[in-house]
């Protein structure tokens, strides 16, 4: 019996040790994804001046880029919650591959458009399926493994300013050819990981539909669509601000300050930084304030509801007050 004992306790630890491990990866992956989808709003100051396109035009490349990054996502999501797909996860960085070789050699805004796209189709192959090998891997720290997941995002988002300014100003638009590797290395690491994937996904399947026989979902249909209800208004005003300043905050430095654009992408790395260290902090304090883990759930969940909704608040007047900064 103890050597049985003994037997089980070194396979959880290894199990554990593997599941950190697709965890790590699983980050690293986000990492890169983000990275390289960021640092094209990063760059758009250099497309403006080397192929002389007007705002309006930039905005087209934008809007192209984030409502394939969006909207395709949940269509996606729907479909894998009823036949996921492992092997979409190292297709994802092969659609951002194709979409970062399209930015190097992009010589009028239609091979813009088209390359932001594939790079958005990447991205919203990407994050449902990697998602749901983070829930896979937590255990019993949802939260957290959630929030090694994102900070993965918001760190390839932070980076992207950063290489903007050491890697493509000083090569020019070939310098996304540097971004293919990124992208060849996140293949492998997304191979990886579907395999690992592939062997739990259907343990995690047969888990869930006992879980539902027993009947421990206990919240009601209104509930939930209240809850997401108000998830998607909090993600899309945070997300509408993000993006407006992701794509002018370069030009507003260069045109204020006349800072050259290697320097007004630290200031847009301050902005992501700032994005990661929250997101980092935000999933311990999930799990720590789990209103799952407490007998007054329901005063819990709306002392959650309100946290959640102050919280964007707080990005208002740090908004409102960039026209009025001195310097």
């Amino acid at each position: 019996m103890s050597s049985t004992t003994t037997s089980n306790t070194v396979e959880e630890k290894s199990v554990g040790r593997r599941a950190a491990v697709v965890l790590i990866g699983v980050s690293l992956a986000h990492l890169l994804n983000d990275a390289m989808q960021s640092v094209v709003p990063a760059v758009f100051p250099l497309f403006q001046q080397s192929m002389k396109l007007s705002f309006a035009q930039i905005g087209w490349v934008a809007f192209t880029l984030n409502v394939m990054a969006s909207v395709l996502q949940p269509l996606i999501g729907a479909y894998t919650d009823r036949r996921p797909m492992p092997m979409l996860l190292p297709l994802g960085m092969l659609f951002t591959l194709l979409g970062m070789g399209g930015m190097a050699f992009a010589s009028s805004l239609t091979m813009l458009i088209v390359s932001a796209a594939l790079i958005g189709i990447g991205s919203s192959i990407l994050h449902p399926e990697s998602s749901r090998v983070a829930h896979l891997t937590a255990g019993k720290g949802r939260g957290l493994a959630q929030s090694v997941f994102q900070v993965g995002g918001n760190t390839g988002q932070a980076l992207a300013p950063l290489l903007v300014a050491f890697v493509i100003t000083p090569q020019g638009q070939l310098g996304f050819l540097w971004f293919m590797l990124l992208a060849v290395a996140g293949i492998f690491i997304q191979t990886y990981i579907a395999r690992w994937y592939a062997q739990h996904v259907k343990i995690s399947a047969r888990s869930e539909r006992r879980s539902a026989n027993r009947g421990h979902h206990s919240l009601s249909r209104s509930f939930v669509i209240f809850v997401l209800g108000v998830l998607i208004v909090l993600l899309f005003s945070k997300f509408v601000y993000l993006a407006s300043m992701t794509g002018y905050y370069s030009f507003y430095y260069m045109d204020k300050y006349q800072l050259p654009l290697e320097k007004a992408q630290i200031s847009l790395f301050a902005l992501q930084f700032a994005g990661m260290l929250g997101t980092l902090l935000g999933g311990p304090l999930a799990d720590r304030f789990d209103g799952r883990r407490s007998s007054g759930s329901q005063s819990s969940e709306q002392r959650h509801s309100q946290f959640c909704c102050l919280m964007p608040g707080l990005s208002v007047p740090s908004c409102s007050a960039l026209p009025w900064a001195p310097s």
